[in-house]
């Protein structure tokens, strides 16, 4: 079988959906929230296609011993272009939230607490496995002295904003085989910074403190030098969250027939362009996003209980997958055993080892991510009214 073939993707695919069928009926759909159930579903897929991503990266990887991108346009967007989505997804929800904004007021404090709590502890976890699992490949030895290895850690604290240098002489490369996916979570830091500069260019005015924390994160960027297709991902969304107020935008997207134009703009994206990082694919895909940030459910996919359990540990799929595979080809089978397998033998591994991903995500939502939430509003209340007072909401709550 060829290592590139989709028949192991959509396999895995439907392994994973008939465990989240298994978790709706054991425990129920997650309500709806919002306006855009759709957006809801759609990052289940976008986390799980990482996955597969990855997992096909590491059947070359234990061959060659390059991390590079698979020789393959499905697999290779399965990674760029879900990222992408994933930054128009956030793109368009919170610019949404500043052009709300304009008539009523937005609880600046509330949606950074929010934010952090969304994505500090289950990273705070994904760290500690980190550490652990270089702890075992060192055998227990600190092979470097110790203020060179907590000057490491802190960077790898800090969402890897200031690099992935090596811990504990296992090096970089090992390293992000481990946490393969913590390079994206410094653009949706900056992101949620820039907000309320952001948010001046749709006539809301934050409070002062806020402003200036715009500034510094614009300032950062630059000096940090982002990739710019990252960024025009996130303009696709910011253009999505205009494109929904119009009546005429959204009712050609509730239309059956914006499915097929969704899909295939998706679908020549994938075929047409060997990367997703150019501006072809994005505004194909941003197009297609948009559709669905609109009410286009994809042929009711989208929108099923199913598809939605599954979006809701998105964020636990996302993360762990990576540290998921590196145990199981590393630890569990073996480097030399890994190395060893036929094409359709790797693939079944990848496909046992979805199930068991996709319970230890719902474990991990359950127990770390939805705690922490559900803790904004009492934080955001105990901040306002104590010592540690967050400024007003908005601008004209100044004196």
């Amino acid at each position: 079988m060829d290592p590139v073939s989709p028949l192991p993707a959509i396999a895995a695919l439907l392994v994973a959906l008939s465990t989240a069928y298994l978790i709706v009926n054991k425990f129920g759909a997650p309500s709806v929230q919002g306006r855009f159930a759709s957006i809801d579903g759609l990052r289940g897929y976008l986390a799980f296609f990482v996955f597969l991503h990855h997992s096909c990266i590491w059947y070359f990887y234990l061959r060659t011993g390059r991390w590079e991108v698979p020789p393959s346009n499905l697999y290779t967007h399965f990674g760029q272009s879900s990222v992408a989505l994933f930054f128009m997804i956030t793109g368009f929800l919170f610019f949404s939230k500043l052009i709300d904004g304009r008539t009523k007021n937005i609880d600046w404090g509330k949606l950074f607490i929010s934010r952090f709590l969304r994505l500090v502890p289950l990273y705070l976890f994904l760290m500690l496995l980190l550490f652990l699992l270089v702890a075992i490949l060192s055998k227990g030895i600190v092979n470097v002295p110790t203020y060179k290895l907590m000057k490491a850690i802190i960077p790898w604290l800090g969402f890897t904003i200031l690099g992935t240098p090596s811990l504990n002489g296992i090096g970089e490369a090992t390293l992000n085989t481990i946490a393969g996916v913590t390079w994206s979570l410094p653009y949706e830091w900056f992101f949620y910074f820039s907000l309320p500069l952001l948010a001046l260019v749709v006539r809301v005015t934050p409070p002062i403190p806020y402003i200036i924390l715009g500034i510094v994160s614009i300032v950062g960027l630059v000096i940090w030098q982002p990739q710019i297709y990252h960024l025009i991902s996130f303009l696709g969304g910011i253009a999505a969250s205009f494109l929904v107020r119009s009546d005429l935008f959204r009712y050609f997207a509730a239309n059956r027939l914006s499915s097929f134009v969704s899909l295939g703009c998706v679908t020549i994206a994938v075929a047409a362009f060997p990367s997703a990082y150019g501006i072809g694919p994005l505004f194909l895909l941003s197009l297609a996003f948009a559709l669905i940030a609109g009410g286009n459910s994809m042929f009711g996919v989208l929108c099923s209980p199913v598809s939605r359990s599954l979006g809701e540990i998105a964020y636990s799929i996302y993360l762990l997958h990576s540290v998921t595979l590196f145990i199981a080809f590393t630890f569990v089978l073996g480097v030399t055993e890994s190395k060893a397998l036929s094409p359709i033998s790797h693939w079944l591994l990848v496909v046992g080892i979805t199930p068991i991903l996709i319970s230890i995500s719902l474990i991990t939502f359950r127990f770390i991510e939805r705690p922490a939430m559900q803790s904004t509003n009492a934080l955001t209340t105990w901040l306002h009214s104590g010592a540690y007072a967050l400024p007003p909401q908005n601008g004209s709550d100044l004196k």
